[in-house]
């Protein structure tokens, strides 16, 4: 069995600026300190709540999004609000082995950078990180859990590490072959290697994903250049990080979406064509089962 880990929280606050997503509004995220076991809250204006299954919100990021499953993870701060695009920032606490800090923003969803954790990640590591004289209350599953919704599948077993894996597979026609790759990542809870190898993966989509984007009014103050956009001859104005850089940013997601438990997950996690809303329905079987 590996020794149990402390509790970790930054050593100082750190600021992310920049544009959310969905919006298109100036975003800012501040990460703050906190006392061990406080766990990681999302806090705005309005109030806060912590980042766990129980506060998970399912207003649409955007009103197009209306009666369609997450598109993303976000956190009801109060009835009528929430704070959408978390994920991404709590895979780079996750990923450092942070768990206990405040999130604070000032606008209903989190910047998006440049769609990766990398920023915010290099931000955290600069400012420090102290490790709290407290160990960490990692969950332990006794059985596997499976959870399936049509081709998605994502099961999580017993295991005494962090073993989390994403397998990318979109079929032959997903529109930007060969660029989009059947691929899987893998990640062991290592920092130095989700810093090296998982924060710098971007979210992304495909040209005709885009287009339609853009015929909804959505994405307008971002070009191909600031997120990545593949189509049939590769990225557009950008270039991959990795060959796997879809399938790593889809494991940078699923980290993200665990850290909705609570307490750290030692288990051996694969994911399978899954988004958001399986992650969180597995978020939600694995707090019943223990």
């Amino acid at each position: 069995m590996t020794p149990p880990a402390r509790r970790r929280t930054p050593v100082a606050p750190v600021t992310l600026a920049g544009t959310a997503l969905f919006s298109g509004a100036p975003s800012t995220l501040t990460v703050r300190p906190a006392l061990a076991g406080t766990g990681l809250i999302v806090r705005t204006p309005l109030g806060e709540s912590p980042a766990t299954i129980e506060h998970l919100s399912d207003a649409p990021a955007h009103p197009v999004f209306v009666g369609q499953r997450p598109r993303c993870t976000s956190i009801e701060i109060a009835h009528s609000h929430a704070v959408a695009m978390t994920e991404h920032a709590l895979a780079a606490l996750a990923g450092l082995g942070i768990t206990d800090a405040i999130l604070e923003s000032d606008a209903a969803e989190f910047p998006i950078d440049d769609g990766s954790a990398r920023s915010l990640t290099e931000l955290l590591l600069d400012a420090g990180i102290t490790v709290l004289d407290v160990q960490s209350d990692p969950i332990v599953l006794r059985e596997p859990i499976e959870f399936r919704r049509g081709d998605a599948v994502i099961t999580a077993e017993p295991c005494d590490t962090i073993d989390y894996s994403y397998h990318l597979d979109y079929g032959p026609q997903n529109g930007a072959e060969p660029y989009i790759v059947e691929s899987t990542a893998r990640w062991l809870g290592d920092p130095d290697d989700f810093r090296a190898s998982i924060a710098p993966a971007r979210t992304y989509s495909t040209a005709q994903e885009a287009e339609q984007a853009h015929a909804l009014g959505l994405f307008s103050s971002f070009s191909p250049a600031d997120l990545l956009v593949i189509g049939p001859d590769g990225p557009i104005d950008n270039t991959l990080r990795f060959p796997d850089e879809c399938a790593r940013h889809k494991l940078l997601d699923l980290i993200g979406d665990l850290v909705l438990l609570g307490r750290p997950l030692l288990a051996r996690v694969r994911a399978h064509r899954s988004g958001h809303a399986d992650t969180h329905e597995l978020c939600r079987m694995i707090r019943a089962a223990t």
